[in-house]
């Protein structure tokens, strides 16, 4: 007769952004060589909400992220829900900051980290993480989205480039131009007026760029670098603004996490499995 071993504990973090709903499940893990408790990503899942409601897109992302990795909803020990909509995540056990949540997700995926940087599509912040993973202080962007992801895409689009065509262009250029606009109504015609000046579109890019990493440099200078710097967020993804953030900050590396967009959802399932444990 087959034993079943005791069952494995199983958290659930969402992240309910302004844009995407992330949901990651952590499965506990046997190691004969570490008794502490080691946690596993068992499956994430990424939804666009479209015409959904908060409470609607939160039930569906967790239903379907249940699906594609292969769990019933019964399995899941604890709900911790983070992101703009995580008072609205009305199954949720609980619910943490984006601050608290991404500060534990940076350092469960490199553990030197101290310095992280959160960049989306709405908000950038800077914050300054414990060895455990808490949050010891941050900063935000203060001004519209010029310091987040939603000001580079605005930018992309007035050039009529994908947003990672748009990064990849930056690369290609080495001229400094200075833009000035802090809001991205205002960026978008100074843009407009770059390229009726017949600025070669790479160089429109990188000033953009640019300007998207000086501003987060700002915020990230306000807590102080220590450590190892990690980035993540959407943003990870685009290598233009990847290097300009290196040379704003003026280090030569940066680490990029595995699914960098998932690192807030994941920090959320974690301080689930730390209250459940």
């Amino acid at each position: 007769m087959n034993k079943e071993g005791p069952k494995k504990m199983i958290t659930a973090g969402i992240d309910m952004g302004s844009r995407t709903v992330k949901v990651v499940f952590l499965e506990e893990l046997s190691a004969p060589d570490a008794p502490q408790l080691k946690w596993g990503v068992k499956g994430k899942h990424i939804m666009f909400p479209d015409e959904l409601d908060m409470d609607e897109a939160a039930e569906k992302a967790l239903n379907d992220g249940l699906a594609a990795a292969g769990l019933q909803r019964e399995q899941i020990n604890r709900v911790v829900s983070t992101g703009v909509g995580r008072k609205q995540v009305r199954f949720a056990h609980d619910n943490v900051t984006e601050v608290a949540s991404g500060a534990r997700g940076a350092v469960f995926m490199c553990p030197t980290a101290r310095t992280v940087i959160d960049v989306g599509a709405e908000e950038g912040r800077g914050l300054k993480a414990s060895a455990e993973g808490r949050a010891i202080d941050f900063a935000g962007n203060e001004k519209c989205a010029a310091g987040a992801g939603a000001f580079a895409e605005s930018m992309a689009r007035a050039l009529q480039l994908s947003l990672k065509d748009f990064g990849d262009a930056s690369l290609r250029s080495d001229k400094v131009i200075p833009m000035n606009a802090q809001c991205t109504v205002f960026a978008e015609s100074e843009v407009v007026s770059l390229i009726h000046s017949s600025i070669p579109k790479e160089d429109i890019a990188k000033s953009v760029l640019d300007a998207v990493a000086s501003r987060v440099c700002a915020m990230v200078r306000r807590v102080g670098i220590d450590g190892d710097v990690i980035l993540i967020g959407g943003m990870v993804n685009n290598a233009g603004f990847v290097q300009s953030l290196k040379l704003s900050l003026g280090i030569d590396q940066i680490k990029l996490p595995e699914m960098p967009e998932y690192i807030s959802a994941l920090g959320a399932a974690l301080i689930a499995a730390e209250h459940t444990a």
